[in-house]
């Protein structure tokens, strides 16, 4: 076995020493220090050779963790611009009515979180003081992605601008009766202020790493110059455990993303404890960040360390609190000087002297208030680094106490994040502490006041000042007025009416050819956003690289294996398409800044992010509500659907649901369309009411989920005659009659409505062609596009008739008259058609994919899965034996001669 404490051989090993000489007397030297003068100090020369070849351009291995100290030396601080005491007044402001507020609403049982903000005060207060930039200014302004259990005291600080008023206040978590504040950041809920949601946890840091990427995007593009918006991440460090969270640090570093700086809230607890209790969170964060290559600040210490610092003449002190687990430290936050002097001086002899020259005062000045993100200047510094830094993203680790400045029994405890309010009492020691001029007798009845300093006040005026300095308020999000994007040429649309002749064509294969011409158009092409996770060849869209261009910011240094070929690999800095390797969480990142730039930056931008459809909603559908929560538009295209389209691939690759999943988002507008044509029609369609000219009362805050197959089939000529169109949108129309496919049945032949979507309609075309030659059945043949948008509908209208108002369901009226029973058909589960039953006037039943998936061909698929043309003539005589239209031993007779 291996002693893992043995030296192990490195790549060094495998060089030539030109001088092994001069290596020994290295060698010797280190061993001389460590015996001389022990092995800390051996360390500590060792690291600061390091550094030196660092900053010498010597190419080496960096250290991945630094001592445990501030980043930023205290004689190497900036001075702060700004009146320092007028704002520690406008943060214990906020604090208070941040507290209030979350207290005030209790009484209703509505919750709200208070220590979080509480630890984060100084976090905020100084980017709003001297870095956020507002959207008034010149370009965009920064992006804010505002840490969610931190929202009050947002909204404390949008209280004391002018912004919100007490009403606002005490609607904290009430939002049914107007004037309400949601819980978190959501921009659905509040469209003026919020411009990023943040909770779900996680979501927050890769959207915004993406969301930077995306700035660099445009303004590689030439659509806007947005190279002076900078996006802001706070985080705290329990989020930092979900996997979204660290999920794209390297693309952040590979791209050289300066203008992102994520600031990582260090009070070492999460909900329910210590993020790391036997060790130390910041130093694995930090190992993290640099090891992705971002830049690292950390922010630990508050000045009232300064003198233990100079005391430390050993290193004993920074060896300590290296080696003190976090969990230790939020215990000495809530114990006496003895315990500390006991604890953590008393492990080492040097630490013992140090105390003696320590008051009791002093230790606990330290342990329990001083911390790097409790102090202004300390923030200011790491911040104005942050800022300055250029070629990689940074990262700032700032050290805190949760529920810091709200008592005794808030700071540290490993309960405060369920803890929902403060006593009477705790909000007077409160407001001593935080000097502010609220009266015993503004408690009336035991109710906290809100407190203000006044419209005209300094502290309010120095904080619009301020405001107005960067650019205006913030966050705050903006719609500037936009021109509607015109129309694309009719002829990229109406090129699919005619069919694809004796051509087999699959629905995928059509998508992607309506955006090579769509791309085309000389007014909104450039406005189109491909975003492909890695497949761009199995959708057939490799046609596309040479033409857009795959985006790089280093453009292509390399030459492309494929060079010679007609559609070779291109990268450019200007490319168009965003390929994103194998990532759909990566990708529905890109897809959410995207779709959002209408707002973000004031440019209507296309995404349509294609995937294979069982890994799109079911891998993000959190990162779908994100983008509905966000008011995103675009196209979301779930290629290869179906579950038994894609068989060869086995179950994992088989969707049977995601138009299920789909129909839970209210924002998300699905679709299954069989042809080409009607592909074409959702696109035009989706490209009017989202980016064009929408009707009145037209929700354009949407997106659209269209499900599109590669199975190659023939695609007909759109029908002529009336309400296409608006079938197609509406999610129902009747493609045919047994009649108008030319099955003449005879008179009075039993008849049947059967409804399919996808690439359902062709076994659904092939059963009514059965029926009608071998059974004497007549039948017509519905495409279903969207079952979900005809549930939405017959939901308004149940919803009006509540009102009093009569409104028949477009389903109703569309199948209104149609002779017989209806039978229902898609590639999904039962459960996809089976959302209109009730609204349907006839004898309803259905077929679909229920289950898991399987490998074989999708004929033996759909046999299996009881969907295939023969089931379906089947299910369509068993539902006519029913009524006594046709003969019960039909059914017998159809099952054995089909074999079923």
């Amino acid at each position: 076995m291996t002693d893992p404490n043995a030296i192990q051989p490195s790549a060094l090993d495998q060089l030539p020493d030109r001088d092994p000489e001069e290596t020994a007397e290295w060698q010797a030297s280190l061993d001389a220090v460590a015996k001389a003068a022990g092995p800390h100090r051996a360390a500590y020369l060792m690291r600061r050779t390091l550094e030196r070849a660092e900053a010498g351009g010597i190419a080496l291995p960096k250290l991945l963790e630094t001592d445990y100290v501030n980043t930023i030396p205290t004689a190497a601080e900036p001075s702060a611009p700004g009146d320092e005491e007028m704002e520690r007044k406008i943060t214990a402001w906020n604090r208070w009515n941040a507290a209030a507020m979350v207290t005030r609403g209790s009484k209703y049982g509505v919750g709200g979180h208070i220590a979080t903000f509480a630890s984060a005060a100084w976090l905020y207060e100084t980017g709003f003081n001297h870095f956020f930039r507002g959207k008034e200014a010149d370009g965009s302004g920064d992006q804010l992605y505002i840490q969610g259990h931190a929202s009050p005291g947002i909204y404390a600080r949008a209280f004391l601008d002018g912004r919100l008023s007490e009403q606002h206040l005490d609607n904290f978590r009430q939002e049914a009766g107007g004037n309400g504040l949601p819980s978190y950041p959501h921009p659905r809920r509040l469209p003026w202020l919020w411009e990023f949601p943040t909770v779900s946890m996680g979501l927050g840091p890769l959207s915004a790493i993406y969301q930077a990427r995306f700035n660099r995007y445009l303004t590689a593009r030439g659509i806007k110059d947005v190279s002076n918006s900078h996006v802001w991440a706070f985080l705290g460090d329990g989020e930092m455990d979900e996997p979204e969270s660290t999920a794209a640090l390297a693309l952040a570093s590979r791209e050289g993303l300066d203008n992102l700086t994520f600031v990582i809230n260090c009070n070492l607890q999460r909900l329910d404890g210590p993020v790391r209790a036997n060790f130390k969170i910041v130093q694995e964060l930090e190992a993290q960040f640099r090891g992705a290559g971002w830049n690292v600040v950390k922010t630990l210490w508050g000045t009232a360390w300064d003198e233990l610092f100079q005391l430390d003449t050993t290193g004993a002190l920074v060896r300590r609190l290296r080696e003190v687990p976090d969990a230790q430290v939020q215990t000495y936050q809530t114990r006496d000087a003895a315990y500390i002097r006991q604890d953590f001086f008393g492990a080492d002899p040097a630490l013992v002297e140090m105390a003696k020259l320590l008051s009791d005062d002093k230790i606990l000045e330290c342990f329990h208030l001083s911390r790097g993100g409790h102090e202004a200047r300390k923030v200011y510094a790491a911040y104005k680094a942050a800022v300055e830094f250029k070629g990689a993203p940074t990262v700032i680790l700032a050290q805190t106490v949760k529920g810091h400045t709200l008592g005794e029994g808030f700071a540290s405890k490993n309960a405060n994040h369920q803890m929902k309010k403060l006593t009477v009492d705790e909000f007077k020691t409160m407001r001593d502490l935080l000097e502010l001029p609220i009266s015993d007798s503004a408690f009336a009845d035991g109710q906290v006041p809100y407190g203000h300093p006044g419209a005209d006040s300094a502290e309010v005026r120095y904080l619009q000042e301020r405001r107005a300095a960067l650019g205006g308020p913030a966050p705050a999000r903006r719609v500037h007025p936009v021109a509607p994007l015109p129309a694309p040429a009719e002829k990229a649309f109406a090129s699919f009416d005619k069919g694809s002749g004796s051509q087999n064509v699959a629905t995928t294969m059509a998508f992607v050819r309506l955006i090579k011409d769509l791309v085309r158009d000389k007014e909104s092409g450039k406005r189109w956003v491909p975003i492909v996770p890695d497949e761009a060849r199995t959708f057939g869209m490799e046609s596309l690289f040479p033409s857009l261009g795959i985006y790089s910011p280093k453009g292509q240094t390399y030459e492309p294996v494929d060079r010679d070929q007609l559609m070779y690999y291109k990268e450019a800095k200007n490319g168009q398409i965003l390929n994103e390797g194998i990532t759909e969480a990566g990708s529905m990142a890109d897809f959410i800044a995207a779709s959002t730039a209408y707002a973000t930056h004031g440019e209507a931008m296309i995404p349509f992010y294609i995937f294979y459809s069982m890994f799109g909603w079911q891998r993000t559908a959190d990162q779908m509500w994100q983008l509905g929560d966000q008011l995103g538009r675009g196209f979301l295209v779930g290629a290869t659907a179906g579950r038994t389209t894609l068989t060869g691939e086995g179950l994992q690759h088989a969707d049977g649901h995601s138009p299920v999943i789909a129909a839970t988002n209210p924002a998300a507008l699905t679709y299954d369309p069989a042809f080409a044509y009607e592909v074409a029609a959702i696109v035009k369609d989706g490209l009017r009411r989202m980016y064009g000219e929408a009707a009145p009362g037209e929700d354009r805050d949407v997106f659209y989920y269209l499900t599109v197959y590669n199975e190659p089939m023939p695609q007909p000529a759109k029908p002529s005659g009336p309400g296409i169109d608006e079938g197609i949108v509406k999610g129902l129309y009747r493609f045919n009659t047994a009649e108008s496919a030319g099955l003449s049945p005879v008179a009075n032949a039993p008849r049947i409505q059967l409804l399919g979507s996808g690439t359902a309609i062709h076994w659904t075309l092939r059963a009514q062609k059965l029926l009608a030659e071998e059974w004497g059945v007549a039948s017509d043949v519905w495409s279903a596009t969207s079952w979900t948008e005809l549930r939405r509908d017959a939901l308004e209208a149940d919803a009006a008739l509540l009102r009093g108002e009569e409104r028949v369901p477009f389903v109703r009226q569309a199948l209104q008259g149609a002779e017989g029973p209806v039978l229902a058909v898609s590639d999904y589960m039962r459960q996809v058609p089976d959302q209109i039953a009730q609204w349907v006037e006839q004898d309803y039943s259905s077929l679909g994919a229920d289950g898991f998936g399987l490998s074989d061909t999708r004929e033996a698929a759909r046999r299996h899965f009881g969907v295939d043309a023969e089931s379906i003539v089947v299910a369509a005589l068993a539902q006519l034996a029913k009524r006594g239209e046709v003969k019960a031993t039909a059914v017998k007779e159809a099952r054995e001669k089909y074999g079923l």
